[in-house]
Parts: C-alpha cells; structure tokens; sequence
C-alpha cells in the first residue's frame, strides 16, 4: 500500500548536553512534523548532524509519528540516514523501525521517500499492516 501527501516541518537547534556530545562537534535538532493527505498526523523526533550541511555530509535521525493511516489511529517510529555529496542527496534511507507500530498501526512495515520540491515537502510511504481484527458484534 501507498500512503502519499505533504507535511510541514520545523527544526529547532539543540545545544549539545554531555561533553562527549560537545567533543563530536556534531549538530543536535529537533524535529516537529504535520503530515497531511493519506497520512493523518504528528511526528517529534532528533537529528544528529555532521557536515555543512548544503554541499557535503551525513544525517541520522529517529522520530516518532502519531495518526490516523489506512483508517487506523495508533503510531511508529521512523529511523533516518543520508549522506550529502557535492549537494546532492545518496544512500537516503527511511524506514519504519521494526516492532515499534501501536494501536491500529501495530505490526507496520515499510518505508518513507521524501521530495522536497519548490520548498514543499512531500512524502510516499510504502507500507504493508496485517488485516484489521474484525469488530465484536454489538
């Protein structure tokens, strides 16, 4: 299944909290996401950062999204990594972190392709969830 749409993002810079943190040099930020169209719903999470970031580097990152997909309220969590040469995105892998679906959303699998054109943000997420329990009878 393919859930597609939009979703805004805000990152905020973190200030490194430990001093081995402070020796990597690394940037710390925080992520807080809306996603709109097939996916319904937030997401919070960090970003661990090296490089500058526009012409060469690399990414990790883990957030949490919280909606309604397919029908189904619950949540999963998301894991990140890029790598950034001569300003072009490579090796950009999204995926669902396994075992981390709750509520109807438990037992999902896939992954999330993100496009960033003319400064919106659009995703494609490629998933698959076990068939819906069936309802008691009222």
């Amino acid at each position: 299944m393919h859930a597609t749409g939009t979703f805004d993002v805000k990152v905020k810079p973190q200030q490194p909290d430990n001093d081995d943190a402070k020796a990597a040099g690394l940037a710390r930020l925080a992520l807080d996401k809306k996603f709109h169209g097939a996916l319904e719903g937030e997401s919070h999470g960090e970003m661990l950062a090296l490089g500058d970031g526009t012409t060469a580097g690399a990414y990790v990152a883990i957030e949490t999204v919280s909606g309604r997909l397919d029908g189904r309220e619950g949540s999963f969590g998301l894991v990140h990594r890029a790598l950034m040469r001569d300003g072009k995105p490579e090796q950009w892998s999204i995926l669902v972190v396994p075992g981390s679906g709750t509520g109807g959303l438990a037992g999902i699998d896939g992954e999330l392709t993100i496009t960033i054109a003319n400064g919106v943000h659009s995703y494609d997420l490629s998933y698959t969830l076990p068939a819906a329990a069936p309802q008691a009878a009222r």
